[in-house]
């Protein structure tokens, strides 16, 4: 799930992108309502965190401009805690209010239920990409489970979005700048191996116990979770 966050108080917003960094988010930052909009407007977010009060165009101003092209779930944080204050940004289109000084663990659990409810949305129009599976491997994106013959394989955030996202374009060789885009929103450096050492992690998990394997890796391009010819499903 990528996420922008909106917020000028940059130990905060460098707190925030760290903090979601660590459950699995992939996260963008801007310091400001006008960059703020210009990267929700060309890029592609799942969810926006949003400061009411910010430089050059405030919370509100970003909002509404949003509001006139887009749906995308917005959850507000602003340092005024008069209800007046909340209802305003409720009308004008935010999805939840959050008020400063909060809880972490509170505004990952909100998160996920703005996931959630934009998730069942758009349920009608789409197949379900919070249950993917192959085989005997389960992924549950809601619950956050990874589950193989019906054993938890106990992973990482970082794992679990490995996998999520392996199991999304099951079949489709990724290579390790796509993944390290991708999962780690990172530039890939020929010199730095945290995605080789993540699929080694992974492998250990989800296939070296089992007796089917299904992660592999295609030399010189990359990897591939798919269920190979001659391959028999348990």
């Amino acid at each position: 799930m990528k996420i922008l966050v909106i917020e000028d108080e940059k130990k905060l917003a460098s707190y925030l992108q760290k903090g979601l960094n660590s459950e699995g988010f992939v996260v963008d930052v801007a310091h400001n309502g006008i960059d703020g909009l210009h990267l929700a407007t060309e890029g592609h977010y799942e969810l926006i965190i949003l400061d009411g009060m910010l430089p050059d165009l405030d919370g509100l101003g970003v909002l509404a401009a949003l509001r006139q092209t887009m749906n995308i779930p917005v959850l507000m944080l602003t340092a005024r805690s008069m209800v007046e204050d909340r209802v305003k940004g409720l009308q004008a289109g935010a999805d939840d209010y959050l008020t400063k000084p909060f809880a972490f663990s509170e505004l990952v659990a909100r998160v996920h239920a703005l996931a959630r409810r934009a998730q069942g949305q758009q349920q009608s129009a789409t197949v379900d990409s919070s249950h993917l599976g192959l085989a005997d491997l389960e992924l549950d994106a809601v619950k956050r489970q990874a589950k193989r013959a019906g054993q938890d394989l106990r992973l990482t955030a970082k794992e679990f979005s490995l996998l999520w996202l392996l199991l999304r374009r099951k079949g489709e060789v990724l290579s390790r700048t796509e993944l390290a885009e991708l999962v780690w929103d990172m530039h890939f450096d020929s010199e730095t191996n945290v995605v080789d050492v993540a699929v080694r992690r992974l492998r250990s998990k989800m296939d070296e116990p089992f007796n089917l394997p299904l992660l592999h890796t295609v030399r010189g391009m990359g990897y591939v979770l798919e269920l190979r010819a001659g391959e028999s499903q348990p």
